[in-house]
């Protein structure tokens, strides 16, 4: 009786849920300001689908990390309204050409002309925003067309008003303009640099009624007549007695006139509730790809707002007549495609450009033609790009996932060959340790910051590659591009289980995979350890096979959330020490699946969705990254997800919602659907009619649509043969089982006095031969055969190799440096742990650090003085002192003030001998490198020599870390 009360409870809720989901818009289910509290730093504005514009209003006028989109729902005053914004980025930029409406005599001043406001009045839904702005009791609205922004603002009464433009709003302009064009009628340009280095934005503006006057400022001093208004930063502009007041902007990337165009060509009336109308009408299509069932309003609304934030970005790039601004700086016309910016490529190849190569095919195309055509105009793809810059940000070279996924799920790429070369010259890039990675197989710390995480993701594309020349028969590549992308087993460290930093030959000591530090990328090796999404039938041999790789998956899920090293925002939504709030774990729920325990990514995956994704402003635990946190969302709530772009197999979970209908381009659909009520498991799938037992389903089989059901039945975990037997689990695997490891080349310190022992991991066996050299040079089979440790007693580079009869490994190299002296030395404060290089001896031991300071090889103090005494062991005639500092002010490491040499023969009585000083500005972002040195015309005999370093205090105003604070960054000391 029971059962048959919940089936029909289950039945009636499911035709209720049609008829409500047949009735009301999905854009009702939307809730653009889920995000814009706590980390997700999205914004609530108007915008279209993949459009030009994001109109929305600024609440910060800096670039704080929780007011990247120049929005936070924990403000009270708004700024006024400008025309881009990022969604979910970690990084600051956009919010150009600013408005603001105001009543009364005009200000230059920001913190002047803006107003409160209460959360109260504020309204947002898809194409449309609402705030009544407290100052003057204004009321704006603001809704979009692709290119245009359009502003309609209601005054209490017929009054004398203004509106101030400021094109000094948030980022560092480098010019600025604006010309009077007639009386209805402004047209400019802004040049800023902030994440984008060189950002053109071009901007027309109409008025509905004419302005009375208008008054063009710079260096907030108004321009008089006859004096040059070639630099116009600001404008204030005036209307009398008007009681409402539409304001149309347009932008463009090529000129004002192709900012005119736009204006014309997509904003040609003043009827504001019909440019409302059609932004809603444009979302509602765009949101109908996907249609679910669900009698929860909030999970609906959580659905929805995803999917909305899944067509944000990447934005459109072109103007109506196909012109855009490209890599080159130069004006080009799309030919046969629309081009596209802001490609967030390390979040969003993961999923959202997946979720793409389902529901936006054609465009999907489009995305890949605007990254051959970045590649034509500077020679590079995409890795994360901004207005026609590459800000170089984050790691890897992520487009040729996008393109190799596209590729193998059957999207046409224009220009295949073309396309093939520019990934391979990716591939070759020279910056980033990209050539030493395909030179040595893997990077060590010193080679690179971030050595592991890149090591990596380097491998994970170079398989992306080995799938484009496989079907294209280019053999020879895709033997090559497999074998780079094996080369992972180079980093992970049997006797932890983890994947583990390499330094100097031998394994970073101590470790700590719970340690948040500069050798992984916004993470730790907890969050690097299970990636390896191309071979992970090869990282679960590793492991020692599939229950031992189940039980490190149940250790990261259970291990404690504390983490240790730096702090790290990005770090958040944790599970153990999966943290669901930055992309490196995304994956990782549904690595149960490969085990034959899908039970148990259901489990997860369920807890993520429930926890970590919420109808409130704070609905989102991490930055949404131009749509990733949310399309991993969209994929899960479906019930499946693309652990392997580049794989077309997508591994199944369970489906949130009683019905999913995906709509497909081809005119079909895929109907998913799974008895929520009910909490038994799943005992097998259903497609078309077909029975099966694989947890997996193929990209083909959702575009071939049809039917897909979830089926449950009251069987345990244990007992359920869903996705039990390797037939019925997903693959992933790369066939080479033949790869070697480079040796381990180990001894107790990089630095000694007198001789040092050397030994080197694993020793000879039958299979396998292990050589090296002494003298810097490559070994071969010619060279030594290792046997036993060894003693080296000078400055030595060590290079070892492993050779078998299937296999060649990649080469180990180490450096040894000999102390040219015995000198003891001792700080009085302690270093960070973070920064300590090879301990005191750092400052004596001949290795002088380079800019790249994240490797590892300098001391670091935070807040305190740097001082340390050395003992010479005898007196010595001195008149040299020098100490050598880093600067790197973004990263909060300033020169020191001064540093004071003192010498002493008894250690107590200390007599200044030189001193040297520094100005250089903490705004100064340049990295920079600098010798602390003096050359005295006096002789010191002395024993003791006492270095003091200053610190130089609490960043100062102006500074993002403001009140923060600094580094001392050092390495060598010489005395002569």
């Amino acid at each position: 009786m029971i059962n048959l009360l919940k089936k029909f409870l289950f039945i009636f809720l499911t035709v209720f849920s049609l008829q409500i989901t047949s009735q009301d818009k999905k854009t009702d289910f939307v809730n653009p300001f889920i995000g814009t509290g706590d980390h997700g730093h999205t914004f609530p504005g108007a915008t279209l689908p993949f459009g030009m514009v994001q109109l929305s209003p600024d609440t910060r006028i800096d670039g704080s990390w929780d007011g990247c989109s120049g929005y936070n729902r924990s403000d009270s005053v708004i700024y006024g309204f400008s025309h881009t914004h990022l969604s979910g980025t970690g990084c600051s930029d956009w919010g150009d050409v600013l408005l603001m409406p105001g009543v009364g005599i005009p200000s230059f001043d920001n913190k002047i002309y803006s107003s409160t406001f209460n959360r109260k009045n504020e309204k947002a839904s898809p194409g449309y925003y609402e705030v009544i702005l407290n100052k003057n009791k204004i009321k704006a609205e603001l809704t979009v067309t692709s290119r245009v922004g359009i502003h309609r603002y209601s005054f209490p009464k017929k009054q004398n008003v203004h509106l101030v433009i400021d094109l000094l709003h948030r980022d560092k302009t480098l010019a600025s303009k604006i010309t009077i064009v007639d009386s209805v009628t402004i047209t400019g340009f802004r040049n800023s640099e902030a994440w984008a280095k060189n950002q053109l934005v071009y901007f027309a503006i109409k008025f509905s009624k004419p302005f009375k006057n208008i008054d063009l400022i710079n260096h907030n001093k108004i321009i008089k007549r006859g004096e040059d208004r070639r630099q116009v930063e600001k404008a204030f502009i005036y209307f009398d007695n008007i009681e409402t007041l539409q304001v149309k902007v347009a932008i463009s990337g090529v000129g004002e006139s192709g900012a005119l165009n736009n204006l014309n060509a997509e904003a040609k009336h003043w009827d504001f509730e019909k440019y409302k109308s059609e932004a809603l009408q444009t979302w509602e299509k765009q949101l109908n790809k996907i249609e679910i069932v669900s009698s929860n309003r909030d999970e609906k609304t959580k659905f929805y707002s995803a999917m909305y934030h899944c067509f944000i970005h990447p934005s459109l790039n072109m103007d109506v007549d196909r012109q855009y601004r490209g890599r080159d700086n130069q004006i080009h016309k799309a030919v046969n495609f629309v081009n596209y910016q802001v490609f967030s490529l390390w979040d969003t190849y993961r999923a959202l450009h997946p979720l793409f190569t389902i529901i936006e095919r054609e465009r999907t195309q489009d995305f890949i033609s605007s990254f051959y055509t970045q590649f034509k105009e500077s020679g590079r793809l995409p890795v994360w790009e901004l207005s026609s810059n590459e800000t170089d940000c984050m790691i890897g070279y992520h487009s040729v996932s996008v393109i190799a996924d596209a590729f193998v799920k059957g999207i046409p790429i224009r220009d295949t060959l073309g396309i093939y070369q520019a990934m391979k010259a990716a591939s070759n890039y020279s910056n980033f340790s990209i050539p030493q990675f395909h030179q040595k197989d893997f990077l060590q710390i010193d080679d690179e910051n971030e050595s592991v995480s890149k090591s990596l993701e380097y491998a994970y594309d170079d398989w992306c590659i080995a799938q484009m020349a496989s079907i294209l028969n280019k053999k020879e590549d895709e033997k090559y591009y497999l074998q780079k992308a094996l080369s992972y087993k180079n980093l992970f460290d049997t006797s932890t289980g983890f994947m583990r930093p390499r330094k100097n030959g031998n394994w970073l000591s101590p470790f700590f995979p719970e340690e948040i530090n500069n050798h992984f990328t916004e993470g730790n090796s907890w969050q690097y350890s299970f990636y390896v999404p191309q071979d992970i039938e090869g990282l679960m041999n590793l492991h020692g096979g599939e229950l031992k790789f189940e039980q490190k998956l149940d250790a990261l899920f259970n291990a404690s959330s504390k983490t240790r090293g730096r702090e790290q925002a990005d770090v958040t939504g944790l599970i153990g020490q999966y943290a669901h709030g930055n992309e490196p774990s995304h994956h990782m729920a549904y690595l149960y699946n490969y085990v034959g325990q899908p039970q148990k990514t259901i489990k997860i995956v369920k807890k993520i969705c429930s926890n970590f994704y919420k109808n409130s402003d704070d609905g989102l635990i991490g930055n949404e990254d131009c749509g990733q946190m949310s399309a991993w969302f969209v994929f899960s709530s479906m019930g499946f997800y693309p652990v392997c772009p580049g794989n077309t197999n997508y591994i199944l979970s369970e489906p949130l919602f009683e019905k999913v209908k995906i709509n497909l381009e081809n005119g079909r659909n895929l109907e998913i659907s799974n008895n929520v009520l009910s909490n038994q498991i799943i005992h097998h799938i259903e497609l078309n009619k077909q029975i099966s037992l694989n947890s997996f389903i193929s990209h083909d089989a959702i575009l071939e649509g049809g039917e897909l059901k979830f089926i449950k039945n009251n069987l345990n975990e244990k007992n359920t043969q869903y996705g039990l037997e390797k037939i019925n689990r997903p693959l992933s695997k790369i066939d080479n089982p033949f790869y070697l490891p480079s040796p381990i080349i180990k001894a107790n310190s990089q630095i000694f006095e007198n001789k040092l022992e050397v030994s080197i991991d694993p020793i000879n066996s039958k299979e396998i031969v292990c050589v090296y050299t002494i003298d810097g040079k490559d070994p071969d089979v010619s060279s030594k055969v290792y046997t036993a440790p060894f003693f080296i007693d000078s400055t030595t580079t060590i290079k070892s190799k492993l050779f078998s009869n299937h296999s060649i490994s990649a080469i180990s190299m180490a450096k040894f440096f000999r102390l040219k002296n015995n000198y003891q030395i001792a700080f009085t404060n302690t270093t960070n742990g973070q920064y300590s290089a090879n301990g005191v001896q750092s400052i004596n031991d001949g290795i002088y650090g380079d800019l790249n300071w994240r490797k590892g090889d300098w001391l670091g103090i935070q807040e305190k003085d740097f001082e340390c005494i050395i003992d010479l062991k005898e007196q010595k005639s001195i008149n040299y002192f020098a100490l050598n500092c880093l600067q790197d002010s973004r990263s909060w490491i300033l020169f020191p003030k001064k540093v004071s040499f003192y010498v002493s023969n008894d250690k107590e009585h200390y007599q200044l001998a030189a001193e040297v000083t520094e100005n250089i500005d903490a705004n100064n972002f340049e990295v920079l490198i600098k010798k602390f040195e003096s050359q005295s015309a006096n002789q010191f005999k002395v024993r003791y020599v006492k270095v003091t370093a200053t610190n130089a205090g609490k960043l100062p105003e102006g500074h993002n870390g403001a009140g923060g604070d600094s580094f001392i960054f050092c390495d060598e000391l010489e005395i002569k």
